[in-house]
């Protein structure tokens, strides 16, 4: 389980010297390479989207997983963790002088885990190396991660180190159940799960960009429900 492992220290690295550089990062960085992490985002967000089986049962996944969680406030909830976690990093290691609102700290904080958590990268990399044991999509990852986790910490602080560790306990769940889960998959399935998570990557990079924030934290239980979905549309639907 090298890139797991790999890829949560690349975080913890790159907001360990983001957070020490603080303001002395140049503004010009601090400010606009966001932007560059966003459209990456968005543009693997549309290389995933076109790989898509059938549209209707990804439709229906983030409309149902949008709903489960407007319902259970997930996003509200990850805003208040990351609220109580700045708190408590910060009194041991002090926030950049000059730093960001406490608003835009938690607009810019959940945006940044599912870009680290739940990406296409991140889902497919750690299953692809439980099966093949290959991790090189982790270790490019992880290389993107530690520019990206630099480039905020400068702005948001040290608490970005603490996303390594739902990164890793979702990446090591992932490659441990990899084997369990692949083989009930069908190739129709897993490019409908490509396309839903697309969506969610679509959806952070303009969020990232300032472009429009949507609550995208409250999309991912489609995540866990498009396979199904897609396999009874296969059933429903056959080709």
């Amino acid at each position: 389980m090298l890139g797991p492992y790999v890829n949560g220290v690349s975080v913890v690295i790159g907001s360990v010297f983001g957070g020490a550089l603080g303001e002395r990062m140049s503004a010009n960085l601090r400010n606009r390479m966001p932007h560059v992490f966003g459209c990456c985002s968005m543009a693997l967000g549309v290389a995933m989207i076109v790989k898509v089986n059938a549209l209707p049962p990804v439709v229906l996944a983030l409309v149902l997983g949008a709903i489960i969680g407007e319902l259970v406030h997930l996003e509200r909830g990850i805003r208040s963790l990351a609220g109580k976690l700045r708190k408590l990093v910060e009194k041991v290691a002090p926030a950049p002088k000059g730093g960001i609102s406490h608003e835009d700290f938690l607009e810019r904080f959940v945006a940044l885990m599912v870009l680290f958590c739940v990406s296409g990268t991140s889902v497919f990399g750690s299953m692809n190396e439980g099966i093949t044991g290959d991790p090189t999509l982790l270790l490019v990852k992880a290389v993107l991660d530690l520019f990206t986790s630099a480039i905020f910490a400068a702005s948001l602080g040290y608490a970005v180190a603490a996303l390594a560790v739902p990164q890793l306990a979702i990446q090591a769940a992932l490659f441990g159940a990899s084997t369990l889960i692949m083989p009930l998959t069908t190739p129709a399935m897993v490019a409908d799960f490509s396309a839903c998570g697309g969506v969610i990557m679509l959806a952070t990079g303009f969020r990232i960009c300032e472009i429009k924030s949507m609550a995208v934290a409250n999309w991912l239980p489609a995540l866990f429900i498009v396979m199904p979905l897609s396999a009874l549309w296969a059933r429903v639907m056959p080709h």
